[in-house]
């Protein structure tokens, strides 16, 4: 598989390392400002030999750089969070072209699996009202956005599955919490890959899943894995529809 990275930070080069273990090749690095890479932005030329772009760049770039993948006629793997206000746009983008597009806040498998787990968990707390969800999540002081795409993502399963939260809040609160609010938290500092804790708490007990990523690699290596999936496809995916195939044997 010929893969052009966008984006040549840490995650960049973590892809090319692993990629290129599992013999698949770089065919362009692309980086407006990082001096080893081939080109500065996507377009025809620097996607020529392309079958897929995965990007891990930047959220201010993110959206512009789908449309320009999209133009180019090259299918997409986007693990860049802080785009999803523009989520509809995107999808317009993507079915327009005829490209195909799948997007995560996080390709590591044992988070996706944390979000079937936290899913189920929900389902049942939603039969008891006397828990109350909140979620909290930890990175290093080096990321762009916060809260993460994953707690965000984290958030969304919450809200689909408790009747009674109707909303996310991620700013700091100097207010009384509303009944239908979930406060969705994030710490920054050190150097953390990444942590994100699910409680369900009640005047008695408290319920608490965590996922600890130790390393980047997980997140790397689900990403190439998503390439390889969508390469043939078209249509617009979330990293749900892949898992649940991988899951089924399909």
């Amino acid at each position: 598989m010929n893969i052009a990275i966008s984006g040549y930070g840490r995650m960049g080069k973590l892809i090319r390392k692993i990629a290129e273990q599992q013999d698949h090749s770089i065919c362009a690095v692309i980086d407006p400002v990082s001096e080893e890479a081939q080109f500065k932005e996507l377009n025809t030329e620097s996607l020529s030999n392309a079958d897929v772009v995965i990007d891990f760049s930047v959220p201010s770039s993110a959206v512009e750089n789908i449309k320009r993948t999209a133009q180019a006629g090259v299918n997409m793997v986007m693990g860049t969070t802080g785009w999803y206000k523009e989520m509809e746009a995107v999808r317009g983008i993507v079915e327009d072209s005829g490209i195909g597009f799948i997007w995560s806040g996080n390709f590591s498998t044992g988070v996706n699996l944390f979000f079937s787990i936290v899913r189920n968990a929900a389902s049942i707390i939603n039969y008891f009202e006397s828990y109350d969800p909140f979620v909290h999540e930890y990175h290093h002081k080096n990321k762009a956005d916060s809260p993460s795409g994953t707690a965000s993502m984290i958030g969304e399963i919450i809200l689909e599955e408790l009747d009674r939260k109707e909303r996310m809040v991620t700013e700091s609160l100097k207010r009384k919490i509303e009944p239908g609010e979930l406060h969705v938290t994030s710490t920054r500092g050190g150097s953390i890959p990444g942590t994100h804790i699910v409680t369900f708490d009640s005047g008695v007990d408290t319920i608490e899943l965590k996922h600890t990523a130790r390393g980047r690699e997980g997140f790397a290596a689900g990403a190439i894995t998503a390439a390889a999936w969508i390469k043939h496809r078209s249509g617009f995916y979330g990293i749900e529809n892949m898992m649940k195939e991988i899951i089924k044997g399909e």
